[in-house]
């Protein structure tokens, strides 16, 4: 029976026997329960839903609803066909959206480096956001460190670029002030003194450095006069770093707020500059030039970054 059904489905679809209004049909009467129900939910009136049904059922020689009552309940023919409806229904509107997004000449890639100062997860949720409108537009991200996404930039390796500064010849707009403080362990040393830390005891101990990923590695940012110094290449290296109590760093608020609410780190009581702002950028490689998917992109980062990396 199965087998049969799939035959003249695949059949009726072939010849164009059903259209999606009537494979919509069918799975509004199964979702809602009903034809009065579904009629409601596709804003038609029950007669036109109930002429759909009957036709689709006409084109595949199949009955798909038995009544109990005055519910309409699937066959298994019809549990069959919904499944395959829902997905063909999915398909046909990707295939809008495609066609939709070719008609206004989407570029097909979007290529965006994001320095790491905030966190890679805020940027994820912002492209989840994107994809929504553009599903078809393939991204790549450069996840890059203080210089590193100024080469990104100058080196047109990229179409959108979030970093501390704006290179020469490129107009950056702000972005997101990112709040860092000098932060480690409850055990650490430094946490140990009984009273503010100053430059002299921060120079006895070492200090967690994430790498600038720049070709030539030319930018440093924080205090940095510490006679012992590891360097990594990413925040999260550091971070473990610091738990086990290896060293202290200065890190973004967005990375280290859970770790302080749960005690696991602590802020390095310093003297002065405890606390630090970085003020971030959004720059376009080339915004005369920019296609409708990136200039989306750049709408939902300025849009939704803000919120994500606030912490008050």
């Amino acid at each position: 029976m199965k087998q049969a059904t799939n035959t003249s489905a695949a059949v009726a679809i072939a010849e164009n026997k059903v259209t999606l209004e009537q494979w919509r049909a069918l799975l509004a009467v199964i979702d809602a329960g009903g034809y009065a129900k579904a009629a409601e939910l596709l804003n038609k009136s029950q007669s036109a839903v109930s002429y759909a049904i009957s036709q689709l059922e006409t084109a595949l020689d199949v009955k798909v609803f038995h009544l109990q009552g005055r519910k309409a309940v699937p066959t298994p023919a019809g549990e069959l066909l919904y499944r395959r409806a829902k997905q063909l229904l999915e398909q046909a509107g990707r295939l809008e959206k495609s066609a939709a997004c070719l008609s206004v000449h989407v570029e097909p890639l979007v290529k965006i480096a994001a320095d790491i100062i905030i966190p890679p997860i805020f940027i994820l949720q912002c492209l989840e956001i994107f994809a929504k409108a553009f599903p078809d537009t393939r991204v790549e991200i450069f996840e890059s460190v203080l210089s590193g996404t100024e080469d990104a930039l100058l080196q047109r390796q990229v179409d959108l670029a979030i970093g501390g500064r704006v290179p020469p010849g490129f107009m950056g707009e702000k972005l997101v002030t990112v709040m860092m403080h000098g932060v480690a362990s409850p055990v650490h040393p430094l946490l140990q003194l009984g009273r503010p830390v100053n430059h002299e005891d921060m120079r006895q101990h070492r200090q967690i450095i994430v790498r600038d990923s720049g070709q030539y590695r030319r930018r440093t940012e924080g205090w940095q006069e510490a006679d012992q110094r590891w360097t990594v290449s990413h925040i999260k290296t550091s971070i473990d770093a610091i738990r086990m109590g290896l060293g202290y760093a200065w890190l973004p608020d967005a990375y280290t707020h859970d770790d302080i609410a749960a005690g696991r780190l602590k802020y390095l009581p310093v003297e002065v500059g405890s606390a630090r702002e970085v003020t971030t950028y959004l720059t376009f490689a080339d915004r005369d030039f920019a296609g409708p998917a990136t200039r989306h992109l750049a709408e939902v980062l300025k849009e939704n970054l803000p919120k994500m990396c606030s912490f008050s």
